[in-house]
């Protein structure tokens, strides 16, 4: 057993009578599923439905946990939150860095909502436990076809649809309304998007891919529809 520390996270913690309420009106995913021992996977838009910010939610008590990208990416989401706020009883508080470990038996670790091959998620570093590199981790992230924030979403441009967000249970088109949700929920029911990110190999792009991240040889790339079905996957 091994685990992975994930570089780049911060902190943003909401506390308050109105937090909930507050996110529910914000967010892709139904803030009602979060419960002690349950992990939500979710991301804020624009009102024009395009992605500024993805982070994983966890309950601490009374707060409300959002594990996000690290740095200004931290401070941007506090920010934007904070525009939305108005007279709602909450207190929102931003951590710049803050350690996240990855792995498959991680010791009070909570099972990472978007895909069961990418193992849990916690905030205290195994003592009992090699550590891997994190290369180990991003080349599975990349061969399951799973965005990490915007290494591969590009914030104020990327929709949900593109990069096939709902297949990683981050959205719930039954939970009311929430910022963008009108052009996600069409672009999903009409089948609008024209392009979606795709497992590539490095060495194989296909043409007019425009690359992610990429590890090892593999890469993440924006695919146009019509070349989906012709894209040569990794084995």
């Amino acid at each position: 057993m091994a685990f992975i520390s994930l570089p780049n996270r911060g902190l943003v913690t909401l506390r308050g009578p109105d937090a909930a309420d507050f996110l529910q009106g914000l967010i892709t995913n139904d803030i009602r599923k979060l419960a002690p021992g349950v992990m939500l996977y979710a991301c804020l838009l624009t009102p024009q439905g395009k992605f500024l910010h993805d982070f994983f939610i966890t309950q601490d008590g009374d707060s409300i946990v959002l594990d996000c990208e690290g740095s200004e990416r931290a401070q941007d989401l506090g920010r934007k939150l904070g525009m939305y706020r108005l007279r709602k009883d909450v207190r929102i508080d931003v951590k710049d860095e803050n350690p996240v470990y990855a792995g498959d038996d991680l010791p009070e670790g909570l099972p990472d909502p978007r895909h069961p091959d990418m193992g849990q998620r916690s905030f205290i570093k195994p003592s009992d436990m090699a550590e891997e590199a994190f290369e180990d981790w991003d080349e599975r992230r990349i061969s399951l076809t799973i965005p990490d924030g915007s290494r591969d979403l590009v914030v104020g441009s990327s929709t949900l649809d593109e990069g096939r967000m709902d297949t990683l249970n981050a959205v719930d088109y039954q939970k009311g309304c929430y910022v963008g949700q009108e052009l996600t929920a069409r672009m999903h029911y009409r089948g609008l998007g024209k392009k979606h990110l795709e497992t590539v190999r490095v060495d194989a792009l296909p043409e007019g891919a425009e690359l992610r991240s990429s590890c090892r040889g593999i890469g993440i790339a924006l695919v146009r529809r019509a070349l989906t079905a012709e894209t040569d996957q990794p084995s």
